[in-house]
């Protein structure tokens, strides 16, 4: 029996959660672009021809730092209608904080992996045997 199979536990390497953190940031920034240009270049034409909203210029001056915000996304046509899918935002949370994991869960393997062969590792000292 492997040292892992009695703990019940399967352990990772390190490569894996590095990894899996760097297609979390790819995706993020693949999901990013994707809101970010969702209302086109010219997005009173976006909205009249692609979505059938109204364009509301007047709500659109008012607003004119929404657009060009990194997080969260909002492209709005008047005050009712957003260019941005619903589901950008959260997705955009959920990756970012899965990259972070990842990449905790990849610095704590290597960390413990380090300290295993350095010998680094709480040892408890051996009873002493009387002879």
């Amino acid at each position: 029996m492997s040292g892992r199979a009695d703990r019940g536990t399967s352990r990772r390497p390190p490569v894996f959660w590095f990894l899996s953190s760097a297609l979390s940031c790819f995706a993020l920034f693949v999901v990013w672009l994707w809101g970010a240009w969702s209302g086109g270049l010219d997005v009173a034409e976006t909205c009249r021809l692609l979505h059938g909203q109204p364009f509301d210029p007047d709500y659109r001056g008012e607003h004119l730092d929404e657009p060009l915000r990194v997080f969260p996304l909002h492209n709005k046509c008047n005050a009712s209608y957003d260019l941005v899918p619903a589901w950008i935002n959260p997705t955009l949370v959920c990756l970012a904080v899965t990259a972070t994991g990842c990449f905790v869960s990849g610095t704590v393997a290597v960390v413990a992996r380090f300290r295993a062969r350095v010998g680094w590792a709480r040892r408890r000292p051996e009873p002493e045997v009387e002879m």
